[in-house]
């Protein structure tokens, strides 16, 4: 089981959204409130299928980094979640670390967690968590962004790299917890590629390549359609739901636009009980593609355990 917790913390599936939000406000700025719930709802769910089903599951201790400074506490952040991205090696004088391909515990197939063995695949038939994880920003489950063949829509297991972000494939996965920190870390690293190219030194460096720069005033981007005072303090409640539109389709946000003014004169928002009771029902009913991969997995990991007894008979191993 990895672990990796800084002193004095405790895992964020223990605490109350107050310490949540406290968190938020401090350090690392790409960590808003909503994904560290969305990371608290991971842990708690993890949990509870772990209680419910009797099933041995990872904790990722994450805590995010308070420094006073948000660019290096996105740094201690990118650095806290390589180390906690690490697929997990044996034992260093295990003679199967020296044997090519298993240098790693747990890079057996795609039905399994890299960092700490767990059983994605058992785990998925239960509750796909997948699913219920959720890019805070664009409403995007795990589930779309890594599991789906961004071309065919079928289900495509997840593969995780030997160096987190870069190196070579490997043949297992990130279980849900773990996908969703490695998420994160990729945000955080294009927000520090984007600060970076900001940088004067850089700037002069495209300038002498021939590249143009153009300052666009703001005054340009001023909003055509401002909200009224009186209803901007339901604007939090709104962006939530356009959230949640993007997770579920029982959530429609109706904008019905004046065909003179061009202005926004009624906002309708419907729930439609009917296909939430649907997706629940297909979110506990994995399709027969991913049955049939699932399957496939099931197989591989079986060719691949007779490999290793095959080399394990061999003198000298």
């Amino acid at each position: 089981m990895m672990m990796f917790q800084q002193p004095n913390t405790q895992p964020l599936y223990t605490v109350n959204d107050a310490h949540i939000a406290n968190l938020a406000s401090q350090g690392n700025q790409q960590l808003t409130h909503a994904a560290l719930q969305e990371m608290m709802a991971a842990q708690q769910g993890m949990q509870e299928i772990a209680e419910s089903k009797n099933l041995e599951v990872p904790r990722v201790n994450f805590y995010p980094s308070r420094h006073a400074d948000p660019r290096k506490a996105r740094r201690k952040d990118i650095k806290q979640a390589y180390k906690l991205l690490q697929p997990e090696k044996r034992f260093l004088l295990s003679p199967l670390r020296w044997v090519w391909g298993l240098k790693y515990r747990y890079n057996k197939d795609t039905g399994t967690c890299v960092v700490d063995g767990c059983n994605c695949a058992e785990l998925i038939s239960h509750d796909n968590l997948y699913m219920r994880i959720c890019d805070d920003d664009t409403g995007r489950s795990l589930w779309e962004m890594y599991w789906e063949n961004p071309v065919t829509g079928h289900p495509e297991a997840f593969i995780a790299q030997d160096k987190v972000t870069s190196g070579r494939k490997m043949r297992g996965t990130y279980c849900p917890e773990h996908l969703h920190l490695f998420h994160l870390l990729r945000k955080w690293e294009d927000e520090e590629d984007k600060q970076n190219e900001m940088n004067p030194s850089r700037l002069r460096d495209k300038v002498k390549r021939g590249v143009s720069i153009v300052t666009v005033p703001v005054s340009s981007f001023k909003k055509k359609d401002p909200t009224p005072e009186m209803l901007k303090k339901y604007e939090p409640f709104f962006a939530e739901l356009e959230r949640d539109a993007g997770k579920t389709k029982g959530i429609n946000v109706l904008h019905y636009a004046n065909p003179l003014t061009g202005q926004n004169d009624v906002t309708m928002v419907v729930f439609d009980l009917r296909i939430f009771q649907q997706e629940l029902i297909q979110l506990n009913q994995p399709t027969p593609a991913f049955e049939d991969l699932l399957a496939q997995e099931s197989l591989k990991m079986q060719q691949n355990q007779q490999n290793i007894d095959v080399e394990n008979l061999r003198p000298g191993v």
